[in-house]
């Protein structure tokens, strides 16, 4: 017998479930009919590329990463395999703000911790005083292993400056989070787990580093981050054209659910299906489900959420006296500055800007600073060329401007977070209910591919029962 199933939401933890759930059809022989919500007028969620005047803007994510096989295993069965490119590797460097100069990170830095002990040395990111601190976490002993936050973590291993000049920046700006109340055990488990078995974080990266170079040294690999030579709208267009003729309803705002006593929903528009499939946020998910219950809205309801924009501009490459050998760079809270970061998209990846021009993304907003995002368009195009002008030395006009503004797009995963999404899942599942997103284990694309699919499939399991 054929089964009715409704995915709500269409961003790309809801595209992917949706793809996924008719290739787990056929492989059962299982007829489904399905129907995919999205209240915006356009599929993808925060991913959305555009091409202007030989320009090519991000206006969300512009890459993914390779290590995590849910994206490049979804490429590969979309056939997108050949479209997929790595960033430029004569540029991968990363620089860091520090009195107002761009400072390159260490070499073997890794997300918080050295692996290599003479660029430590030399470089004026760090004190004296901090660069000795970060050096007794090789006689420290273990510490507690039960969640904490990303602030107290590193602070206890590696001390204040490690926080505010690396961690800071570059682990909470993923997450544009505050680092006192980001889940340690949410976001990085695995130094949480090299503590545990290795006790010293340093001595554990540096194992890692020269396992990493064993490995490299055996067989190609992708590069860390990817993308695509057109944008990762790509991958948005070639899911959506695989689906069938009449699957997806856009602009189509799902305002409620109804479990009838049969066990199927009733959506707010009269439409009965067999099961249901939420990838939206979860505070849309929490309004969908107060009125069929409230613990398991409340609980989704807490999950916080951050705001952010992206600024891009263009400019002509002689306008720029920075020699922009590097991917971008990162400011910590501690400097005082509007910018998160910046990246040097046009270097970063090729084909993203025309010849003789450059394309620079900068970011602003976050949990830090939550109020740029409610300036105007004209306020916070002047606060970013303020900051370029100021930091790379940019005084020109652009000759290209973009502004995306992403408001409670980025789940908070607070400490305790996994416990709560523990209590989620158990009532989701008394509920024969699925959810799927980002708010949950993870945020980045191959994060929210996996969790699609793997909503996909316990739905296809459900049914096949």
């Amino acid at each position: 017998m054929s089964a009715r199933v409704a995915v709500i939401g269409g961003g790309i933890s809801g595209l992917a479930a949706a793809h996924r759930l008719g290739e787990l059809a056929r492989a059962v022989q299982r007829p489904l009919t399905i129907r995919l919500y999205e209240s915006a007028a356009r599929l993808g969620g925060v991913i959305a590329s555009e091409r202007s005047d030989g320009f090519l803007i991000e206006a969300g994510p512009d890459s993914f990463l390779s290590e995590k096989p849910a994206g490049v295993g979804l490429c590969e069965r979309l056939d997108l395999l050949p479209h997929l490119i790595g960033t430029c590797e004569e540029f991968r460097r990363t620089y860091i703000v520090r009195d107002g100069r761009l400072h390159p990170l260490p070499d073997g830095f890794l997300l918080m911790a050295p692996t290599r002990f003479w660029p430590l040395v030399t470089t004026p990111l760090f004190s004296w005083p901090g660069k000795l601190r970060m050096a007794l976490d090789l006689i420290l002993p273990r510490g507690a292993t039960s969640d904490q936050s990303l602030s107290d973590f590193v602070t206890r291993r590696l001390g204040r400056e490690a926080l505010e000049r690396v961690a800071q920046p570059l682990v909470g700006g993923i997450y544009t989070a505050d680092p006192a109340q980001l889940s340690l055990a949410a976001t990085m488990p695995r130094f949480l787990e090299m503590e545990r078995t290795q006790r010293s974080i340093v001595r554990a990266m540096w194992r890692q580093r020269r396992q990493t170079a064993q490995r490299d040294g055996s067989g190609a690999r992708w590069s860390l981050f990817l993308s695509f030579d057109t944008g990762l709208q790509c991958l948005v267009d070639t899911l959506a054209r695989r689906l069938p003729e009449g699957t997806v309803r856009l602009g189509s705002a799902v305002g409620g659910l109804v479990r009838e006593a049969d066990g199927r929903w009733r959506l707010d528009d009269g439409q009965l299906f067999d099961a249901v499939l939420i990838a939206t946020p979860a505070h849309a998910a929490a309004a969908l489900l107060r009125s069929v219950d409230a613990p398991l809205a409340e609980s989704l309801a807490g999950i916080s959420y951050a705001s952010s924009a992206i600024v891009s501009l263009g400019f002509r490459r002689e306008d720029v006296p920075h020699p922009l050998d590097g991917f971008g760079f990162v400011v910590p809270h501690v400097e005082r500055r509007a910018l998160l970061a910046a990246t040097f998209s046009s270097l970063k990846y090729r084909g993203r800007a025309p010849e003789g021009a450059v394309l620079v993304r900068a970011f602003v907003g976050g949990a830090l600073r939550p109020e740029l995002v409610d300036l105007s368009d004209d306020e916070l195009a002047l606060t970013v060329r303020r900051e370029l002008a100021q930091l790379l030395g940019v005084h020109a006009d652009p000759i290209l401007t973009r502004i995306a503004r992403w408001r409670r797009a980025m789940p908070q995963y607070y400490v305790g977070h996994l416990e709560r999404v523990a209590r989620i899942r158990a009532r989701a599942e008394a509920l024969q209910l699925h959810l799927a997103g980002n708010a949950y284990e993870g945020v980045g694309i191959p994060d929210c591919i996996r969790s699609g699919e793997a909503a996909a499939q316990a739905l296809v399991d459900r049914l096949s029962a």
